[in-house]
């Protein structure tokens, strides 16, 4: 990571290489007894099929953790890699899915050309990235995918938007922010990045969990013919 990114990006990184381990032991697949997720997750594929990206366009999953998601969207038959700000979580995702590619980088500013992504899957990613930075994550969303494809979000939620700070997790000492955010909040960031929102789903939390979970369908907008006045 570039010295003068982000802040909470080195933050962000600090801590999860810190619990990278006890995180994926915690959590090998977030979607295992999630079925409402799990049938997002095949809507979207079920979208970037429908969008008809050009065959070499892979489907990005950003926040990739220990790889789980981005093994399932290879399961589904897409071309997928996956992309995380911790070194060592891309280490772990390498070694328990060899057959993809992992590689380390910042939702922020992707290493990827423009309109080159067939869709983008992003669970529990934003969680960290402070309200200024939205803006810039959204526009970088748009920007590397092709007209058309599709974007998948997943969030915590709430009635309001929250911030909290955690010091410590799985025994580890750490510096995390984690945010919450309300649908229209990170809808309206959405439809500013010039994204075309196409299903919101709110899920009450379950099994623990504190606060709800939204999950935001969009793409971004397909070619219109004749748009260009020809």
């Amino acid at each position: 990571m570039r010295a003068d990114s982000p802040e909470f990006l080195h933050a962000t990184q600090a801590s999860y290489d810190a619990i990278a381990e006890a995180y994926a032991a915690e959590f090998p697949d977030s979607l295992a007894g999630r079925p409402l997720e799990r049938a997002l997750l095949t809507a979207f594929v079920d979208l970037v099929r429908a969008a008809g990206a050009p065959k070499q366009a892979p489907v990005a999953d950003i926040g990739s953790g220990p790889g789980h998601v981005a093994a399932r969207l290879h399961a589904f038959g897409l071309p997928v890699f996956g992309v995380d700000v911790s070194p060592r979580m891309v280490a772990l995702a390498r070694r328990e899915h060899p057959e993809l590619r992992f590689h380390v980088g910042s939702m922020t500013a992707l290493d990827l050309p423009d309109e080159t992504l067939g869709g983008i899957v992003a669970l529990y990613s934003i969680i960290h990235v402070p309200d200024d930075q939205l803006p810039a994550v959204f526009a970088e969303f748009h920007r590397v995918l092709v007209p058309g494809a599709p974007v998948l979000l997943g969030f915590q939620s709430g009635d309001e938007d929250g911030h909290e700070r955690l010091t410590e997790r799985f025994g580890q000492e750490i510096s995390l922010d984690y945010y919450w955010r309300t649908p229209d909040t990170v809808a309206s960031h959405f439809t500013r990045a010039g994204l075309e929102l196409h299903a919101c789903v709110l899920r009450e939390a379950v099994d623990g969990e504190k606060r709800p979970r939204t999950f935001l369908l969009a793409r971004r907008p397909a070619v219109v013919a004749g748009s260009d006045g020809r």
